[in-house]
């Protein structure tokens, strides 16, 4: 089975090197697409024997969407460059898909993890997410925002990536679920990351929930829907209650009652 590593990075001299040299160890060959740092990550990645390109366009996302578009592996495994997740973990994701139960394996950070590696408001809104995940798609996953996960070259190559930014793992997990494949979830190690983290806690919060809601209309339109539906069922009780109670009092909205 051909394994394929690949790291989308944006200034991360600080951990490349050895997130590198873990792989190198266990004999991966790994890919860096590179969202054009500033630092030395594309020097100190091509030093340590990866291969390096810089993508074309801007965010994670973005990055990962032409990565799949250029290897051609029976498994590519993604990891991020910062140091937060441990290459020797990379045995326990790929063992799913070698026993042939998965096609795409998810590292579940929830369960193991260091002191420091998440922020409170972090750690909970990633519990919140997942709990929104699950309640809109009726799936048991745990931690749908990990970087760590792999897939099978049938599910890369077939999967529609739209989003650029931290909102990629929701639509690779989507795009998953939506075309039928099977999803595992695997406990992995997660520790502090070197360096200062990307990511806005509110700002990719919103948008990542957003996302979550959005991109339920490919797996299930019906559901998408539904929640439309509601509110404006909501909005009807509670317009026509006032109608109603205006009229025992003599009172007519007409253009209310129509609404």
């Amino acid at each position: 089975m051909r394994v394929e590593i690949v790291i989308p990075t944006l200034n991360e001299e600080k951990s490349i090197g050895e997130v590198i040299d873990g792989f190198k160890r266990l004999g991966y060959s790994i890919l860096v697409i590179d969202g054009k740092s500033t630092d030395r990550t594309r020097e100190i990645a091509k030093a340590k024997g990866a291969k390096v390109v810089i993508q074309s366009g801007e965010g994670k996302g973005q990055a990962i969407a032409e990565a799949f578009q250029i290897v051609d592996s029976d498994v590519v495994v993604l990891i991020d460059g910062d140091g937060s997740y441990l290459p020797e973990d990379v045995e326990r994701i790929l063992e799913p898909i070698r026993k042939g139960i998965a096609d795409h394996v998810i590292g579940n950070r929830l369960e193991n993890f260091e002191k420091g590696a998440f922020t409170r408001l972090n750690l909970f809104g990633n519990k919140i997410l997942n709990a929104i995940f699950r309640l809109f798609y009726g799936i048991d996953l745990k931690d749908i925002l990990s970087g760590y996960r792999a897939l099978k070259k049938e599910v890369y190559k077939s999967i529609e990536l739209r989003k650029h930014g931290f909102e990629v793992e929701v639509e690779m997990t989507v795009e998953t679920l939506a075309k039928g494949f099977r999803i595992v979830e695997v406990p992995i190690r997660y520790v502090k990351r070197v360096g200062k983290t990307k990511l806005n806690p509110l700002k990719d919060g919103l948008k990542i929930g957003w996302a979550i809601y959005n991109l339920l209309i490919r797996f299930s339109p019906a559901r998408f829907f539904l929640l439309f539906g509601l509110i404006l069922i909501f909005l009807g009780l509670i317009v026509g209650a006032y109608v109603v109670y205006e009229w025992f009092k003599h009172v007519s909205h007409d253009l209310l009652a129509v609404l």
